[in-house]
């Protein structure tokens, strides 16, 4: 089983639920603090791979639910740039094994690449479920 360094946003409930199905299938979860973590332009970058830029926002941040941020309007390097000022912008969770980076967390992605077989399927695993209290989910 591989072992997984996840970027979160600690106390998010879908974090946690992640956290928990890569655990169940056997892997080791290193937890960091995507808020605090000190992101780099290049390294940053790299988690993202082919998505499309408007892919690598978190849709909960209170920016771009306020209106203040539209990620399809932005260039790469103004993504980073919005990402490394305010790090709730980035698409959670980050994961890192060995030399592989990923994204968000499709479920059916995890699984093809370190496996999730034996977990079950959980149909949103990233839209903020605290639909009556963002401020608590997307605030820190």
């Amino acid at each position: 089983m591989a072992t997984v360094t996840f970027y979160e946003k600690p106390g998010c409930i879908n974090n946690t639920r992640q956290k928990k199905l890569l655990a169940a299938a056997g892997h080791q979860v290193i937890a960091k603090n995507l808020l605090t973590e000190n992101w780099q332009t290049e390294r940053l970058r790299a988690f993202f791979g082919a998505m499309a830029v408007r892919d690598w926002f978190n849709y909960s941040a209170p920016a771009i639910k306020h209106g203040e941020i539209d990620p399809e309007a932005q260039t790469e390097q103004e993504a980073l740039a919005l990402m490394l000022k305010n790090p709730l912008l980035i698409r959670r969770p980050l994961m890192q094994v060995g030399g592989n980076l990923m994204a968000g967390f499709d479920q059916q992605a995890v699984d093809n690449w370190i496996g999730l077989s034996e977990s079950e399927v959980i149909s949103d695993l990233e839209s903020c479920p605290r639909t009556h209290d963002q401020a608590s989910c997307s605030h820190e």
